[in-house]
């Protein structure tokens, strides 16, 4: 459910604007909007240090430099500041040896081939007179004997002749040093002499090893402090938050006043701390042009959807429908639908176990394990009644049976996808209908619904080749009437008519397709379970009799498949919820969330 809201407007003296706030902070309760930009030098230092800590963080939640610590909670950090510009300049020192160290073992690997010479010979050999140069030429162009060697014309001293020496060969390259008195041009690839001799190179290399390995070890030692910093972080948030609130209050003449957003049911609050405090107190309904914020609250277990919304960034708008319970029983059966194998869910449900076994205590929001073990015991329960259990063909060959064999039809599979649309989609006109009665434009969303279950109808024939029944064209043509006469109502019935024909036409396309992008869970269903049946077939064919090769066939082929599931439910489940569905029941997902001033929770 979507909380109700009040706007409120607080009015204090100039002089006692920061004192308000402080008090009002406190309440937590109220989600403010500023009325002016929000700008100072304390704000501007609260941004410039929050970007410092925040960096640090950053730094310490590299996997690269992660270590258990040793304690729980560090709580001792006397100088945040000079620890995190510490870690802030370690981490610059650490990215300059890395890329130099990159580039180090990048040049090794090119002249490891020429053998190690020192590179002040080849800078005194050439201050003598001598020409040398270094060339990759490929090797089948020595094989032919030409001659690829160029002497330069002009050149006076021709006293010795150009010598050519294959210092070695790779991969159909040939390594040539070219030495000579004149200057000499070649049409092949020149490397430039290197500063440092190999090993010279690899000396330089272990150093830069040695170092980098103890600024890891020097930024090792402040991971004991992430969780101190967090709480820092928090902190300067919160006293940003309330520098903003004083900085953004609009003010005519000594009198400042706050605008805001409180729960209908937090108002009594606010109004004893307005009678305590001495303060002035508006108090009315948000208007349609007001940005009201977003608060949520759902019965438990359809809160386990959170973590989904948390993932898409997506929230309700206020004046939308909270669709929790239904995004989470659908989205369950979509995963169950497109997963669709008792043995994978099986396994979802050990690996969740692990990671929460591991990890829960450190999780501050525990809700992802549950929603987890719910989305795998989806995924059995429908590999139960379809009979897959890491494949089908197998499970069936075997002599076991599915609970419900009729869900292993194509054309009843199909035809069940079609009806599975329709039904979501009409929940969402449904809705769309209740929230505008008794207006008559409720009308046209059940219109709508007839033109949806036509769509259902007119699937089934086009694509399953079933006869279509007689009512349905009587039932389509009902629905576009109301949705074409109540889409905008009024007394003008030719300019309804006109502007409702604008929208009807693409609508009615739209709904078609819409029934029958839910084929998808069907598609995707049978392609991970065709993947399963396909990977045991070939530990059959290539593995024989060899045990080994079996379980390496049948490891990496159904691990591909386990992986590739979630992402298959992301790209096509939650696109069922998040588009389709949403589009009928006129969500568009633009809430903005309550956020409250408050102090710091510990």
């Amino acid at each position: 459910m979507i909380v109700k809201m009040k706007k409120i407007f607080i009015l204090t003296q100039g002089k006692d604007t920061a004192a308000a706030v402080k008090s009002l902070r406190k309440l937590g309760v109220v989600h403010v909007e500023n009325q002016e930009i929000p700008g100072g030098e304390d704000i501007t230092s609260l941004h410039e240090d929050l970007a410092v800590i925040e960096k640090a963080i950053g730094i310490l939640s590299l996997p690269e430099f992660y270590e258990k610590c040793g304690v729980s909670s560090a709580k001792m950090l006397k100088d945040w500041r000079f620890a995190a510009k510490h870690l802030a300049d370690s981490k610059s020192r650490y990215d300059q040896l890395y890329e130099y160290l990159t580039s180090l073992k990048d040049k090794i690997s090119r002249w490891e081939a020429w053998g190690d010479f020192d590179p002040d010979d080849i800078v005194e050999l050439t201050s003598g007179g001598l020409n040398i140069k270094f060339y990759q030429i490929p090797s089948k162009e020595l094989n032919r004997g030409q001659r690829p060697i160029r002497e330069n014309k002009n050149s006076k001293n021709r006293a010795l002749s150009p010598i050519l020496k294959v210092i070695s060969t790779v991969r159909g390259m040939a390594n040539c040093l070219v030495i000579s008195e004149s200057k000499i041009t070649m049409p092949y690839k020149e490397l430039e002499a290197p500063s440092l001799g190999l090993k010279q190179m690899k000396g330089k290399l272990a150093e830069t090893y040695e170092v980098i390995e103890r600024i890891k070890n020097e930024i090792r030692k402040y991971v004991c402090y992430h969780e101190r910093f967090t709480h820092i972080k928090k902190a300067f948030e919160k006293e940003l938050e309330f520098h903003e609130a004083v900085r953004g209050m609009a003010s005519s003449g000594e009198i400042s006043y706050l605008k805001g957003y409180v729960p209908v049911d937090k108002v009594p609050a606010v109004s004893e701390y307005a009678a305590k405090e001495k303060c002035g107190i508006f108090i009315t309904e948000p208007s349609d042009e007001d940005k009201v914020p977003t608060l949520i609250r759902t019965p438990k277990w359809a809160s386990l959807i959170k973590p989904v919304y948390k993932l898409l960034e997506i929230l309700p708008g206020y004046r939308e429908l909270d669709v929790s319970p239904l995004f989470l029983i659908f989205l369950g059966l979509f995963f169950g639908m497109i997963i669709g194998d008792a043995g994978y869910g099986t396994l979802y449900i050990l690996l969740t176990l692990i990671v929460q076994m591991k990890l829960g205590p450190r999780a501050k929001d525990k809700r992802i394990f549950f929603l987890l073990y719910f989305f795998s015991s989806c995924a059995i329960f429908w590999g139960i009644l379809t009979g897959t259990v890491f494949g089908q063909e197998w499970y069936i060959s075997a002599g076991y049976r599915p609970l419900i064999p009729i869900l292993n039809d194509t054309k009843f599979i199909q035809a069940f996808c079609f009806f599975l649309g329709a039904f979501h989609l009409t929940l969402g006109h449904l809705w769309q209908a209740a929230r505008k009665f008794p207006s008559l434009t409720a009308l046209a969303d059940m219109g709508w619904i007839a033109v949806l279950w036509s769509a259902f109808f007119f699937a089934r024939m086009l694509i399953l080749n079933d006869p279509l029944p007689g009512f349905v064209r009587f039932a389509l043509l009902g629905g576009v009437s109301l949705a074409v006469l109540f889409t905008n109502p009024q007394k003008n019935v030719l300019k309804a008519v006109g502007e409702g024909l604008g929208t009807v036409a693409l609508s009615i396309v739209n709904n078609f397709t819409d029934v029958v992008s839910y084929v998808r869970l069907f598609a995707v269903g049978l392609a991970g379970v065709a993947i399963s049946d396909t990977v045991n077939t070939l530990s059959e064919v290539f593995g024989g009799d060899n045990f080994i090769v079996k379980m390496i066939i049948i490891f990496l082929g159904h691990t591909i498949n386990i992986l590739l599931g979630p992402i298959s439910v992301l790209v096509h489940g939650i696109r069922l919820n998040v588009l389709e569905f949403s589009g009928h029941a006129g969500l568009t997902w633009s809430g903005m969330p309550y956020k409250p001033l408050e102090l710091t929770k510990e």
